[in-house]
């Protein structure tokens, strides 16, 4: 399984994140720079230039027509896929930390930090009403204290990453506190829990298999103290139901930050806190495998 090796940025990997087709991949990390590639053969198709902070998160619409970014430099920009143009940029007055499109492509939705006298909000647009962008006035506004309709305190450390299955019915949680948990998305009930040694970044379930990925590693800030074994950093890979670690594809020098699986469950993605994306297809056996209940 011989991964191949994305050089784009110059600093730590913020995210990663495949297309609904899964034939790019857009990195983002703290640089400014905003990547895509083919993920069948790594070359890069371009780059979206415009943002002057740490880039934390990207998302791509239904048809990949467009993409969002979210930015320390306190701003939220649509872009045009194929042509790299700005089409949107959104002011905020925080730093904008996660974002997305709805299934139609034309809601957008943003969320901002906690900082500087500001509290977080999560910001939706609707694009086909180009007021709301002029005038930089969503049309709905949560604030983060807002009216809670369901609440789950299942992990005793800050989360660091959720991501849903390719149904929507599940979403998995990736936190400090050495644990990735399972959850039921209406509900929010708890369903299963992978328990490593280590604080993890993040987590990805397979869209066909009953697998689920984790990355993750010591906090950056300890990373030096450590010994520098090369490209210790692994990716750990658990069955869903039996919660039993099955595989682990080492490989990154540094915390493994943002994984994700290909949509056709045929391979998946990393990116580390050593600025590398590492694109890993599976091997035959992968799929051969039985777990031995």
């Amino acid at each position: 399984m011989k991964p191949i090796l994305l050089q784009g940025h110059e600093r730590s990997i913020t995210q990663i994140k495949y297309n609904r087709e899964g034939d790019l991949l857009f990195t983002v990390a703290k640089d400014p720079i905003v990547n895509v590639w083919y993920s069948v053969n790594g070359e890069r198709l371009g780059t979206y230039m415009g943002h002057t902070g740490a880039v934390w998160c990207v998302d791509a619409d239904w048809d990949t027509k467009h993409v969002l970014t979210g930015s320390a430099d306190n701003s939220c920009r649509l872009w045009d896929c194929e042509t790299g143009k700005q089409l949107a940029l959104l002011k905020t007055n925080s730093a904008v930390r996660t974002c997305g499109f709805d299934f139609g492509g034309n809601i957008i939705m943003f969320s901002t930090d906690k900082q500087m006298g500001y509290q977080c909000f999560v910001s939706f647009f609707d694009l086909r009403d180009p007021s709301q962008i002029d005038n930089n006035e969503p049309y709905m506004k949560i604030p983060c204290s807002g009216e809670v309709l369901v609440n789950v305190k299942e992990h005793s450390r800050q989360i660091n990453d959720i991501q849903l299955s390719r149904d929507m019915t599940m979403f998995v949680t990736a936190s400090k506190d050495n644990t990735a948990k399972l959850f039921d998305s209406t509900t929010l009930e708890h369903q299963k829990t992978f328990r490593t040694e280590r604080p993890v970044n993040s987590a990805a379930l397979s869209p066909n298999y009953d697998h689920v990925v984790l990355g993750g590693g010591q906090e950056a800030m300890d990373v030096t103290t450590t010994s520098t074994r090369i490209g210790k950093f692994e990716a750990r890979f658990f069955h869903l139901a039996f919660e039993e670690e099955f595989g682990r594809v080492k490989g990154h020098f540094g915390p493994i930050n943002s994984v994700a699986f290909h949509p056709d469950g045929k391979s998946y993605s990393s990116g580390g806190e050593d600025g590398y994306v590492r694109i890993h297809y599976f091997d035959p056996q992968y799929f051969e495998f039985e777990f031995e209940a």
